[in-house]
């Protein structure tokens, strides 16, 4: 997207005609400032699907000056209203320019200054100045922005393993839900809430193999969980081999992270089995025991099954305590 300030107003070229008065001196007043281009974080900006198809903003021009003294009008901010947690870059330099995690506001581009009017250069020596200044032009940005949604925990799985039904369960978000593969098109947040505290939720679209190289919808939505503390891998228990679905998530996780700079494989992270309704106990205990040094969680979303403590695992990651009652 290409962003643009807006061009200075020029200064006016006048003098004064009054009665009486046959040699009126100038009289030219200045040119507008232009906009400003910013950037606002706002609550309850969810995506940036207001700013697709559009290809270049602008803000406006300063209005030229003009006798009197009058001052020209200066352009009007192009206010940019970003969910919380975007990042704008420069795209040809791919510079950080704006964190909106960090602050709620940045001016990104600076409108160009007015041109003086012709009053300005009158001298005892020059008293007709028959010039003024023209306004200076605005700054222009090539722009790459991007949406790190700000959330605590990443809920990672591939399609089908139930991330959305379990958003659902354990908060107030009501995502789409269906039986067929990327339900989740869009990352969507919810809110683990008890005894007053919360945790924030981020559910990615399914991750498949290869995702790392472009295959399917996990890859760009990946970059969404990079501030989150640690990730939750939701693994569909009634699959073939679900000890493999984690090391596939693992891959592709470690292959993002390698290709572009980021340290997702890391964060610490919880290992939960899925579907305990419709899968043998065989295949649960060794799941479990797939991975002996690390937490590991079986749950049924369908029958809410082990989602105490599982809420109660992510409080103590989150929050650092929990408690011990189940559904």
């Amino acid at each position: 997207m290409t962003l643009e300030s807006g061009h200075g107003g020029a200064g006016a070229v006048s003098f004064r005609r009054e009665k009486y008065v046959p040699k009126g001196g100038p009289d030219g007043g200045d040119g507008g400032d232009g906009g400003n281009v910013i950037v606002r974080k706002r609550e309850n900006v969810k995506t940036l699907s207001h700013l697709a198809g559009k290809s270049s903003l602008a803000a406006e021009r300063g209005r030229s000056g003009s006798g009197r003294n009058r001052h020209g009008a200066d352009g009007r901010d192009l206010v940019l209203d970003l969910p919380p947690g975007s990042v704008v870059y420069d795209a040809d330099t791919g510079e950080r320019l704006a964190d909106l995690a960090e602050r709620s506001n940045y001016v990104l581009l600076r409108g160009g200054r007015g041109g003086k009017g012709n009053t300005h250069f009158a001298t005892s020596t020059h008293q007709t100045p028959r010039f003024a200044q023209e306004g200076l032009p605005g700054q222009l940005l090539r722009a790459r922005i991007e949406l790190r949604l700000v959330a605590d925990i990443g809920l990672v799985g591939l399609p089908n393993a139930g991330k959305s039904s379990l958003l659902s369960a354990l908060s107030n978000a009501r995502p789409r839900i269906g039986s067929y593969p990327f339900t989740t098109t869009v990352p969507n947040l919810g809110v683990y809430r008890r005894d007053g505290r919360d945790v924030v939720i981020a559910d990615i679209p399914g991750i498949i193999e290869g995702a790392a190289e472009g295959h399917g919808l996990g890859l760009r939505f990946l970059k969404h969980i990079s501030r989150t503390a640690g990730l939750l891998y939701l693994i569909d228990l009634s699959n073939a081999d679900p000890v493999s679905d984690v090391h596939t998530l693992e891959r592709e996780i470690v292959a993002y992270g390698e290709h572009y700079g980021d340290e997702l494989a890391s964060k610490p992270r919880l290992l939960v089995g899925n579907k305990l309704d419709i899968t043998d106990s065989e295949r649960v205990e060794l799941f479990a025991r797939a991975f002996p040094n690390e937490t590991v969680l079986t749950i049924s979303v369908a029958t809410h099954k082990g989602l105490r403590t599982l809420g109660n695992s992510l409080l103590e990651a989150v929050h650092g305590t929990g408690d011990d009652k189940d559904m």
